[in-house]
């Protein structure tokens, strides 16, 4: 039994582990965003955030400590310049994990995380606020615009010329 024992171990040694998740989590913080598995997103999570914490923290010391995990120089004057700041008044949930599908090849579960932006959560909320006033069941789509025709494959049909050399109008 596995009691007390947390973490995954995503079928790696302890060192490759770790080499593998301070990848991870210098790609996150250098795109904001990366495609990887389920297992591997859950436990970049942890990683992330704290790193964005350090990166709040603002002094030398959690600058070397940042330093010590993330691969580049680069990516932690980002974090200390850019990230942390969008997340000053935000205790916490820097992150996103969104499920994707699976992965072709292995069939591996496969998801998108991202780090959750300072407007978005403002939108999310003023959405869901938003969702509760529409009847359920009911889908709205974008409203079809007058005398445009649709062609094949969805495509904009043109709408015929007037006046063209040979034809009449009856």
């Amino acid at each position: 039994m596995r009691h007390r024992k947390a973490g995954r171990k995503l079928g790696r040694t302890s060192s490759h582990l770790k080499a593998t998740l301070r990848n991870l989590v210098t790609s996150l913080l250098e795109h904001e965003k990366i495609e990887t598995t389920d297992a591997k997103a859950k436990e970049l999570r942890k990683i992330a955030d704290k790193m964005i914490t350090l990166g709040k923290r603002g002094d030398l010391h959690a600058r070397r400590q940042a330093l010590s995990v993330i691969m580049s120089k680069k990516v932690v004057k980002k974090l200390f310049e850019e990230i942390a700041p969008r997340f000053q008044n935000r205790q916490g949930g820097y992150t996103r994990i969104m499920k994707v599908g699976r992965r072709l090849g292995d069939n591996a579960p496969v998801s998108i995380i991202e780090l959750v932006g300072e407007g978005e959560a403002k939108k999310e909320k003023k959405k869901k606020a938003a969702g509760k006033k529409e009847k359920p069941g009911r889908k709205k789509g974008p409203k079809p615009q007058p005398g445009l025709k649709k062609g094949k494959a969805g495509e904009k049909a043109a709408a015929p010329e007037e006046g063209k050399a040979g034809e009449t109008k009856d």
